[in-house]
């Protein structure tokens, strides 16, 4: 039937354009986060992203109304799959789980979001932060403090909640520092440095698992 065809013609039409913006959508992100990695947040233009993108900034705009915009919606997308990424690697384990293979799981699979997405640390840890993800960076560092937590409660039984709490920032300063060098290289000398970011971590914390459960 003719006007049936019609309809459905006329009904398809706008699922097609919203397909077609979420792919430009996508094409822009993925160039902003080239160049956000680049040159940094503040460097960065709407300009340069278009070029990245192959697009006119007009068309840009079409999206999205400045840089910020796209740094949150960016920022956004990363945390939702960092929180994800992390609510598997920070899962408590069985006390038993020796504590190299807990580190080393805990630490792989970080290191695994943060090289498939190094954007996150240009943006999550710069000095120049959007105003927005600066509130969610401090919302997703919390969450994280709480993870590691959690992770260290089960490795450390009996322990203090303020000395569990004290660890876990300490944990997560040690990764952060190493993260930087880990992003900076590649190949075999990132292995090795992501190897030492597991020693310092298990040397640090071996005294303390070893003696809480030497108290049980």
């Amino acid at each position: 039937m003719p006007g049936t065809q019609d309809t459905q013609e006329q009904e398809a039409q706008p699922r097609r354009r919203q397909a077609r913006g979420q792919r430009r959508i996508a094409q822009l992100l993925e160039a902003a986060a080239q160049v956000f990695c680049t040159t940094g947040y503040t460097a960065a233009s709407t300009n340069a992203i278009a070029r990245e993108a192959g697009v006119s900034p007009g068309t840009l705009y079409q999206f999205f109304p400045n840089k910020e915009a796209i740094a949150v919606e960016l920022g956004d997308r990363l945390i939702h799959e960092m929180r994800e990424a992390y609510g598997e690697a920070l899962a408590p384990v069985d006390p038993a789980t020796p504590l190299e293979e807990a580190i080393g799981s805990a630490i792989d699979r970080f290191i695994a979001f943060n090289t498939e997405h190094p954007v996150f640390f240009a943006l999550m840890h710069g000095p120049d932060i959007p105003g927005r993800m600066a509130e969610a960076h401090d919302q997703l560092h919390g969450t994280l403090i709480g993870r590691i937590e959690a992770l260290l409660a089960s490795l450390m039984p009996g322990a203090a909640p303020a000395d569990v709490t004290r660890t876990a920032h300490v944990c997560l300063g040690i990764y952060k520092s190493g993260l930087e060098l880990v992003l900076a290289s590649e190949g075999a000398e990132r292995t090795a440095y992501v190897e030492e970011i597991k020693n310092v971590l298990v040397r640090y914390l071996e005294p303390l698992v070893g003696d809480r459960l030497g108290r049980m």
